[in-house]
């Protein structure tokens, strides 16, 4: 099994001595109804420090975080290999993006790959809660000008899964006249 290199690499950042901008959320509320238990709490911060790391100790620059993996004892090659994955509808993807996924002897580096984290959590333990709760965190650094603005793109195998998510999303917006996602 796969080491979780950037959950290692995280636990060691503490979210209470991360600038000012980057604190002050309310891990708890969700809704009138519905607060998130410490496992979702620890999840969002996780989170925060994930991106903190990338966008600013990092500079959003992916091959300094993936160095930093590597310092912190990541070898596994996983680099995208077009040799492998000749009959890949994805490749015809990463070579129209030949900028953002450049080709160096018909691989291309997981570096590019790096700045991806996700939630491994069991089935019904409230993921969606964390991604509507996330989306409106990011909306709040975005406004601090902490994140570049972008658009959010949540994807998902199952179209219940997006009912749910516009579900929650709904219920997330009728109690926080504030903040909408």
């Amino acid at each position: 099994m796969t080491k979780l290199y950037l959950q290692n690499i995280i636990d060691y950042i503490s979210i209470e001595n991360l600038p000012i901008k980057w604190q002050g959320f309310d891990f708890a509320r969700f809704s009138n109804d519905k607060t998130l238990f410490d496992f979702q709490r620890d999840a969002l911060k996780n989170a925060i420090k994930a991106m903190y790391l990338y966008f600013k100790d990092k500079g959003a620059d992916k091959n300094e975080l993936f160095n930093h993996y590597k310092l912190n004892g990541f070898e596994e090659n996983f680099d995208y290999d077009l040799k492998k994955k000749q009959d890949s509808k994805t490749i015809k993807y990463f070579l129209e993006y030949s900028k953002d996924y450049p080709v160096i002897d018909n691989k291309i580096s997981f570096a590019h790959f790096i700045n991806r984290m996700s939630f491994w959590m069991a089935t019904g333990s409230g993921k969606t809660l964390i991604v509507v709760k996330l989306i409106e965190i990011l909306g709040k650094l975005i406004a601090k000008k902490e994140l570049p603005k972008g658009d959010i793109l949540f994807l998902t195998h199952r179209d219940d899964l997006l009912d749910q998510f516009k579900e929650h999303a709904e219920e997330f917006n009728s109690n926080n006249f504030d903040t909408l996602v």
